[in-house]
């Protein structure tokens, strides 16, 4: 470096576009479920409420209450824009609780519902969003219970937040967490991944990729059912919501301390999902998605499993991507299409915030 240059120039005030790792202050990052969400839960959250029940940090908690087994699980949604190409707040407020409640084998039924309104929304807003909410409980199979509703004074909210709750039945011999991925696990996704992330980005930016890209949000309870009926022995279950299939597959290959070897090309993503992360220079692996999820299976029951899902509409477009295995543990490496391979790493945070 020159010497005048050296003498004007401060590495001290050089900035990144991307959150550092010491951030004394939450940053957008922190929400995105990647490597500064899980320091948020491991370095705030756990040590503060410290318990073998929320170590798991799985979807849901699973309790032992009653002489019943049952699954309990909660979420905000705080979706920007409200309303997107097949879907809206008001169906990821209701399945994806009830996803996540699957991901632990459980029969989802009933939920909570509570409104963070702003003052100054529209009525008729905040009636569409619940009239949605009504739909997709009915197409769920679960009831909205109870609820609560707040409102803040403009300008102190982003119009309507929801935040559910659900309970549900886990069956007698279900164990379904990331810590029992084991090596030789078949990894399945149930269909094309990063719908959701470019519908969204779609209609916040703007943006047109030549079709219409409508979000895969859905409920997946009958879905797991249906796997859950071949063999009560599915080792994982997660629904790749926010960081996508990476974050997913990062999380459960490090709550295992297995590794995880997946087929660059066997990984099915629509081309409208291909064009747009292009565009954007964005890696669909890591885009989120609120009608899928992977799937780690003993390799004698994969193939049934495989095709139960294929048979069942949440599930035509199931995929056999890779397999757990015992190298690299902690570790996600993707065998790309030119014979080279790549290591998958943990999102430090989110690629598009606000997402569900």
């Amino acid at each position: 470096m020159p010497e005048q240059l050296a003498d004007t120039v401060d590495p001290a005030n050089w900035t990144c576009p991307a959150p550092l790792r010491d951030q004394p202050v939450v940053v957008m990052g922190h929400g995105g479920g990647g490597a500064l969400s899980a320091e948020l839960m491991e370095q705030v959250f756990v040590p503060a409420y410290g318990n073998a029940t929320l170590a798991g940090l799985a979807d849901s908690a699973v309790l032992e209450l009653g002489g019943a087994r049952l699954a309990f699980s909660t979420d905000s949604y705080v979706v920007r824009p409200l309303f997107f190409p097949g879907g809206s707040l008001g169906d990821l407020a209701v399945n994806g609780t009830v996803n996540d409640l699957a991901m632990s084998g459980a029969r989802p039924a009933y939920l909570s519902a509570a409104f963070v309104l702003e003052e100054g929304v529209e009525l008729t807003v905040v009636g569409r969003i619940a009239r949605a909410m009504g739909a997709a409980a009915e197409a769920a199979g679960v009831t909205i219970a109870t609820g609560d509703t707040k409102v803040v004074e403009s300008g102190h909210g982003d119009g309507v937040y929801v935040t559910t709750a659900g309970v549900g039945l886990v069956p007698d011999g279900v164990d379904i967490r990331p810590q029992r991925a084991r090596p030789g696990d078949a990894v399945i996704v149930s269909g094309p991944i990063g719908l959701h992330g470019v519908a969204i980005m779609s209609v916040r930016e703007g943006l047109e990729f030549g079709v219409e890209v409508a979000s895969d949000t859905a409920p997946l309870a009958d879905l797991v059912a249906a796997m859950l009926a071949v063999t009560p022995d599915i080792h994982v279950l997660r629904d790749p919501t926010r960081g996508g299939l990476a974050a997913s597959l990062n999380e459960i290959a490090r709550a295992s301390g297995t590794g995880v070897r997946l087929q660059e090309r066997a990984v099915p993503v629509p081309d409208a999902v291909v064009n747009a992360c292009g565009f954007l220079g964005l890696d669909p692996l890591y885009v989120a998605n609120e009608g899928r999820l992977v799937a780690f299976v003993p390799p004698s029951a994969a193939d049934e499993v495989l095709a139960a899902m294929r048979a069942h509409p949440q599930g035509a477009g199931s995929t056999l991507i890779g397999e757990c295995v015992a190298d690299h543990p902690g570790m996600v490496v993707v065998a790309t299409g030119l014979g080279g391979t790549r290591v998958v790493d943990l999102p430090l945070g989110e690629q598009l915030p606000r997402i569900c």
